[in-house]
């Protein structure tokens, strides 16, 4: 048997996120998928596994429903092969924030501020034409900047992404120069650029879809 990893998120305005999550735990239930999903008022963050037919019908079911299709229209999806132990249950939890920044009175919505979105392509195409007019800065956690990651990019050396506000100082350098900002999805990057704007950085871009779009694309 088959089974696909679904990675998704979206910044979107949920007005009742405790409806929201008492849906998508029951869909996924109903479904027999396993995995983690974060719901707040900004919007959702999830990565689930089912079998290759119980992730095609989770992507029907949330995009045609009558209630929430407006709140899961556009969703980009990211897939990978599972082998059907990846996690051990389901957890659908309700949070402030789909990724834990705290960024009290400087939280933004990327909706309206963020980083102009890169295409894999593009970036492909700067680090083979211009390699030294952008500078690439890494927004995952240190240990896994660690395992690999893009040619000269800069670590922050963040042991959490909450540390983003703690580590600013390491990247004042940079507020004049073409800055990309890079995470595994993509969920990161859409605050974490809109920040950098917001404090005063010029030029910001984030790579669209995270390395997971870009691996997909150009291999390692």
């Amino acid at each position: 048997m088959k089974y696909t990893i679904l990675l998704f998120y979206k910044y979107v305005e949920i007005k009742e996120p405790d409806k929201f999550a008492a849906f998508i735990k029951g869909l996924c239930r109903g479904l027999n998928m396993t995995g983690r999903a974060i719901v707040a008022t900004e919007g959702m963050n999830m990565t689930l596994e089912g079998t290759k037919e119980a992730t095609e019908m989770f992507k029907t079911v949330v995009t045609t429903d009558p209630d929430w299709k407006k709140v899961c229209k556009g969703i980009d999806w990211k897939t990978s092969e599972g082998n059907g132990q990846s996690f051990p249950r389901l957890s659908v939890k309700v949070r402030p924030e789909i990724v834990s920044l705290k960024l009290g009175e400087d939280d933004l919505d990327p909706n309206e501020i963020t980083g102009v979105h890169l295409s894999p392509d593009e970036l492909n195409r700067w680090y083979e034409q211009h390699p030294d007019d952008f500078v690439v800065v890494d927004m995952r956690n240190d240990y896994e900047f660690k395992v690999g990651h893009f040619r000269n990019s800069i670590n922050p050396e963040m042991e959490n992404f909450r540390d983003l506000p703690k580590v600013l100082p390491k990247l004042e350098n940079l507020k004049e120069k073409k800055v990309v900002t890079v995470c595994t999805g993509g969920v990161r990057c859409e605050k974490a650029s809109g920040y950098l704007v917001k404090k005063g950085f010029k030029n910001v871009y984030q790579l669209h879809g995270g390395m997971h779009r870009y691996m997909e694309k150009f291999g390692n």
